[in-house]
């Protein structure tokens, strides 16, 4: 297919390349603000790698930051080295399950229904992220906001002539200038800056390998690789031959090989994250380009005063926006309603996924055991 029909440029694809923003931006803030990495390095690489992955694969291919790792980040204050660290061995990681082959033999172990309970179990934490921290960020008037965001976005989702996301930008925009900040401080904000290069050291590797790739890899063998191959087969089922869970596991590699060396956070694909672009009107990699090219801008021009421009996205638009992803992201485990079996190895797993510690592992690890043990002996007979 020519480039230019695997990278389209037109207001669906505008749309659809911020159907993603809710799920990335505040971890992307929380790591900058609070975990203290650099504006520009973290900015202008996450734009790169969202270039790349646009123009590579043709389709709305979500790069998001790796959450395990963001979150503790966050919230241990794991310092920059120890973070590239652990993108490099995460990233060692998803190369040898590559190109040896196993992210294959994994695939196929995994059944469809433990992938359904994991994007399940995903788009509940998303909805009750949104709806519990995100809508009720700024108190009566962010409820107000969030209301007719989300009338905007029901009124408009899948019109491929007026598109939502565009709108709901807008009115975040109108919003924070009205209560939040005023021209002049964004124009005080502005000023050009350049990604940091950096060394990573074998010990901040090691010690990133222990305390972040581990807690990162059965979200990422679950979600990033698994269920994203899954939801590119359910929402672009022509190219889903040639989007393979190896691909996908390379990419995600190749990424993680190349950011930590210039300030970059590790990052993954995402099954909630291109069922977000495709909700609010993706349909090719033009998407996650101009996503890309949104965070560029940012990252070489704004992030000086990034804690200002930053309240150009209110919290509560970037909530609504995340329900949709959410809404997207469940609305696929309705194949699985014709069979009794299967579907309670969707919600079982989903519920794991969902609730417990570790509960990725779990959904994976029992969910897999399950769908297995309940099996019926003979598969040509209906449940």
């Amino acid at each position: 297919m020519p480039l230019r029909d695997r990278v389209r440029f037109d207001r669906n694809e505008f749309s659809g390349a911020f159907g993603d923003l809710g799920t990335d931006f505040p971890l992307i803030v929380g790591m900058i603000l609070i975990g203290g990495l650099d504006a520009a390095s973290v900015l202008v690489l996450f734009g790169a790698m969202q270039i790349l992955t646009g123009v590579t694969y043709g389709l709305p291919m979500p790069v998001q930051p790796l959450k395990a790792m963001a979150v503790i980040v966050i919230t241990q204050r794991v310092s920059g080295e120890v973070l590239a660290g652990g993108g490099l061995a995460i990233g060692i990681g998803m190369l040898l399950l590559s190109v040896t082959g196993l992210i294959d033999v994994l695939a196929r172990a995994v059944p469809r229904s433990v992938i359904r309970g994991i994007q399940l179990g995903l788009g509940l934490q998303l909805a009750t992220l949104a709806l519990k921290d995100y809508v009720p960020a700024d108190g009566a008037p962010g409820y107000a906001l969030a209301g007719v965001s989300f009338v905007i976005a029901i009124a408009l989702l899948g019109n491929r002539r007026f598109p939502p996301a565009p709108l709901l930008i807008a009115l975040g925009v109108v919003y924070a200038f009205a209560l939040k900040l005023d021209g002049a401080e964004l124009a005080g904000a502005a000023g050009f800056a350049l990604p940091r290069v950096q060394s990573v050291t074998w010990d901040a590797i090691a010690t990133g390998a222990i305390l972040l790739a581990l807690p990162q890899i059965p979200l990422s063998l679950g979600n990033s690789i698994l269920a994203t191959r899954q939801v590119v087969s359910d929402l672009f089922p022509a190219r889903a031959q040639d989007v393979t869970v190896r691909k996908i596991s390379f990419t995600y590699a190749v990424m993680n090989l190349i950011s930590p060396w210039f300030g970059g956070i590790p990052t993954c694909h995402g099954s909630g994250g291109i069922a977000g672009h495709h909700a609010f009107g993706a349909r090719s990699g033009g998407s996650v380009v101009i996503y890309g090219i949104f965070f560029l801008g940012l990252g070489f021009f704004f992030s000086g005063g990034f804690q200002t421009a930053i309240q150009l996205f209110p919290r509560p638009v970037l909530g609504i926006i995340l329900v949709f992803e959410a809404v997207a992201l469940m609305r696929l485990i309705r194949d699985m309603l014709g069979s009794s079996r299967d579907f309670t190895v969707v919600l079982l797993t989903g519920l794991a996924a969902f609730t417990l510690p570790y509960g990725y592992v779990v959904a994976l690890v029992v969910g897999t055991a399950l769908a297995y043990l309940w099996r019926p002996a003979n598969p040509r007979k209906s449940p």
